[in-house]
């Protein structure tokens, strides 16, 4: 059972507790905490089976989604992906802003780019993957956490990204000490690429924020990317 189930059943159990203490002293209708336990439960079997888990997630994300400010940044986090993939020649095919879009596409967290990852998925039916596929996979993994340490003054997203570059560098033997020297190695080189192509980042993040389509999204980086041309001339 998934933690979000958990905490449900956990629930229900009080509620059920409270109401048997409490419910003689203030005439409570024994049917009411029966049919609240009942739809608790029934959103924790619901969150198990249909959302894989992620239902908690979504609901969170829902409410959180009416902050400008929490709307914000998950804007510039996947932005920090976006970019990052398109200088690093990892073709962007998708993105989305919130949990529920991200678990429709069978991603996790709260917003997500999808790739094109026809070369990653070659190299991995062979056996091997190679030095720089995988730097360059790692490097656009940490590009969110990275964003955000350059636009906002500390960092809220991106437990998912480095739960998969733990997994990673687990898979591959590494050291718990050596995993996280290389998760601050890679939020550092993406942090590099974001601040040297900075107006191709603010023209995405805007583009992201208007819900543009990718190749919109090209556009706007290769346009920025002329005019910072155009001031170096």
């Amino acid at each position: 059972m998934n933690q979000t189930a958990f905490n449900l059943v956990a629930i229900s159990v009080f509620v059920m507790t409270l109401s048997a203490l409490l419910g003689p002293l203030i005439n409570l209708s024994p049917t009411i905490p029966a049919l609240a336990t009942f739809t608790i439960l029934g959103v924790a079997t619901f969150d198990s089976f249909s959302l894989q888990g992620k239902g908690g997630t979504i609901f969170i994300d829902w409410v959180a989604g009416f902050s400008p400010q929490y709307r914000d940044r998950i804007i510039h986090h996947e932005a920090g992906h976006f970019l990052v993939a398109h200088l690093l020649g990892i073709p962007v095919t998708g993105y989305t802003l919130s949990a529920w879009e991200a678990w429709r596409q069978g991603q996790a967290g709260q917003g997500s780019i999808s790739l094109n990852d026809t070369e990653l998925g070659s190299q991995l039916e062979q056996g091997k993957i190679s030095h720089q596929t995988l730097e360059r996979y790692c490097t656009i993994l940490m590009a969110g956490i990275a964003a955000e340490t350059l636009v906002f003054e500390r960092i809220e997203g991106g437990n998912d990204d480095r739960r998969k570059l733990a997994n990673v560098f687990r898979l591959l033997g590494f050291s718990e000490s050596l995993c996280q020297q290389k998760q601050r190695f890679h939020i550092l080189q993406a942090k590099t690429l974001i601040q040297d192509n900075w107006l191709s980042y603010q023209a995405l993040t805007q583009a992201i924020r208007q819900r543009a389509t990718i190749a919109d999204c090209q556009k706007a980086i290769a346009d920025a990317q002329m005019e910072t041309e155009s001031k170096v001339a």
